[in-house]
């Protein structure tokens, strides 16, 4: 039986993740392959330390990561990138996913308990937190920032469980990527691996009303 949804919130309760690239190239004309090209540079030159997994566990600062970032994107662009504001300017250009929320909201009122996990960073939880009222129908949230381990680590999964108190047999799990909801499948959860909204609030009603 179904009685909580675990749900990812980038990519999920927002538009894809790739949007505020698109929009962040627009305004620095930094292309956004060059991102993922200057962090592998750097978690290569720091022993295949990825520092966006780094901050993403709040092993490091933003400060940090900014500046880890500016100095390889200049390497890989030959010339200077000013990344000042990055995280504010990043979850301002990512669209919240209204119509997802809503239907998780009408879950909520039958019942359905649903708990946030989400990989994100420390300094960002202002500007993701605004996006939509978490609150309302989150009893918790477990951001990696926060506990010090990320998804798909079988840890921070065991965390959610563990504030819900609830088995992995007995939640949902929706997320977008697919390394994260295969983790979540071999827990026991049952997965949503999210592509577009009418496809996840259709498996999600499956899964709810199947154990009603």
């Amino acid at each position: 039986m179904i009685r909580a949804i675990v749900s990812d919130f980038g990519g999920v309760l927002t538009a894809p993740l790739m949007q505020a690239f698109a929009r962040f190239q627009a305004d620095t004309g930094v292309p956004p392959e060059a991102f993922g090209a200057a962090l592998a540079s750097a978690a290569q030159a720091a022993n295949g330390r990825n520092p966006l997994f780094e901050l993403e566990v709040g092993a490091i600062s933003e400060g940090e990561f900014l500046t880890t970032l500016e100095r390889e994107l200049e390497a890989g662009l030959g010339r200077p990138v000013g990344l000042h504001g990055f995280g504010e300017r990043y979850m301002n250009a990512i669209d919240p996913n209204h119509e997802l929320f809503a239907h998780y909201r009408a879950l909520h009122s039958r019942g359905i308990r649903f708990a946030l996990l989400t990989n994100n960073v420390r300094e960002w939880e202002p500007f993701w937190r605004a996006k939509l009222p978490i609150d309302e129908i989150f009893e918790t949230v477990v951001d990696s920032a926060f506990v010090g381990v990320r998804k798909p680590d079988p840890a921070i999964y065991a965390i959610v469980l563990e504030r819900l108190a609830l088995p992995a047999e007995a939640c949902a799990f929706v997320d977008d990527l697919a390394l994260n909801v295969e983790a979540a499948r071999e827990l026991g959860f049952a997965p949503v691996h999210f592509s577009d909204t009418a496809q996840a609030i259709a498996e999600l009603d499956a899964l709810v009303d199947g154990a009603a």
